[in-house]
């Protein structure tokens, strides 16, 4: 049985109990919420994994993304990467390479860290058919279905998968237009595929197969968002939202019928104003599915610190109850992200992940303990409570004070030690 047969069948299995022990809830809320459709635990037949609870209810937890590109192949390195994510504290990794050995990278990848490992089929589907016939229009069905299972058998235990783009959609977007095009690979991949041979999506049109393979290996189905947008004045487009309602379909079907966990994706690009629209619209559309928030970019003008514009995002989109992030690094519209730029979009985006959290789940025990420890100036507490204590701890040694309780932002004069001297307003 499937997790999601054996939570509405009222069994509740050691994963749920792994999940629900991390997350501080009673084992038979996260059966619930598995049995509903709006909690997953990615868990795998073939490699034992970190197990990690995404949904509703539960903390927001952050995915890292990695892989080598046609430019820079480099196998060792993406192992390092993906090394790098989970010890800066990702939950999950997707690994996304377009060039080099698409298998033996990610069987690497799979073995080298505990995490969840995602990934995007398609991607080998098409790129492999270009390397074989010249195009990425000679992609056969069967190369998508050979794909989704070769890298199932992986371990790969959830997988971004296209199925909400199909003729209606491409409909939408030429009726639309857009200031920014298609930012998604695998939207792009599909709509050219799609135009050039005027046939559907088989990702769609043989969405029951597809649920069969990923059944098969116990994949989670994170339905992919190719119409997001890549600009903010595209968010929320007809196309976009086209997509989102099929997808939606698709999701329940896929939960209903094969009882399959599922996720579903949203838009890229968006604006501040509309970020809690586009969290909620998800949420209402899928029947609070786990929500897995692409971004959110908030304005388009700041490459080199895209991870803090997606940071200011998150942190919006995590406090109206998206539950899942993917890290932006600050290489993102310019360059393949290095080691640096993935340990900074994986701790970027845990900040982001927590300032949703104290609104969403009121999750605000840690800043109380760190408001104290300032307070009585207790360094080695303050460095503990910290989302990266190692950070704190470096910038402090290297400016430290003469007076070891102060800084050397206020030094003599510290406001804390002050009050402390004189008054005590210890609460």
């Amino acid at each position: 049985m499937s997790i999601v047969e054996d939570a509405k069948a009222g069994k509740i299995t050691e994963a749920m109990k792994v999940v629900a022990n991390v997350e501080g809830l009673e084992p038979e809320f996260i059966m619930r919420g598995i049995a509903a459709g709006r909690i997953v635990i990615p868990t795998s037949p073939y490699r034992d994994v970190k197990l990690c609870g995404i949904g509703e209810g539960l903390t927001t937890k952050v995915n890292a993304s990695i892989g080598a590109s046609s430019d820079i192949i480099d196998e060792d390195m993406e192992v390092a990467k993906a090394k790098a994510a989970e010890a800066a504290g990702a939950d999950t990794l997707m690994e996304l390479g377009t060039g080099g050995d698409f298998l033996g990278i990610r069987k690497k990848v799979c073995d080298a860290i505990s995490l969840s490992v995602g990934s995007v089929p398609l991607y080998q589907a098409f790129i492999g058919a270009a390397k074989r016939d010249g195009s990425i229009i000679h992609m056969t069905e069967d190369d998508l279905w050979n794909a989704t299972e070769q890298q199932a058998k992986l371990g790969t235990n959830f997988m971004a998968i296209h199925t909400g783009i199909n003729n209606i959609v491409l409909d939408r977007l030429k009726a639309h237009g857009r200031y920014g095009g298609i930012c998604s690979r695998g939207g792009a991949f599909m709509t050219t595929w799609m135009l050039h041979n005027e046939k559907e999506n088989p990702l769609y049109a043989e969405f029951d197969y597809l649920c069969e393979i990923l059944k098969e290996h116990e994949v989670v189905l994170s339905t992919g968002n190719g119409m997001r947008a890549g600009a903010i004045h595209d968010a929320t487009d007809r196309a976009q939202v086209q997509e989102l309602i099929i997808n939606s379909e698709c999701a329940q079907k896929a939960h209903d019928k094969y009882n399959l966990q599922v996720i579903v994706e949203g838009p890229g690009h968006v604006p501040l104003d509309e970020v809690e629209m586009n969290v909620k619209l998800m949420k209402s559309m899928s029947g609070h599915k786990p929500f897995y928030m692409l971004g959110p970019l908030v304005t388009d003008i700041s490459p080199g610190r895209d991870h803090i514009v997606t940071a200011i995002g998150a942190a919006t989109s995590a406090s109206h109850g998206c539950d899942f992030l993917c890290y932006v690094t600050p290489a993102e519209h310019l360059a393949l992200p290095n080691i640096e730029d993935v340990i900074e979009g994986v701790q970027t985006s845990k900040i982001a992940a927590h300032v949703g959290d104290m609104v969403k789940l009121g999750k605000r025990d840690q800043d109380l303990a760190m408001g104290r420890a300032r307070r009585d100036l207790d360094w080695k507490k303050m460095f503990s409570l910290a989302l990266d204590p190692e950070l704190a701890r470096k910038i402090r040694t290297e400016r430290s004070s003469a007076d070891e309780d102060a800084c050397t932002m206020c030094g003599d004069f510290c406001a804390v030690k002050i009050v402390n001297q004189n008054y005590n307003l210890a609460k």
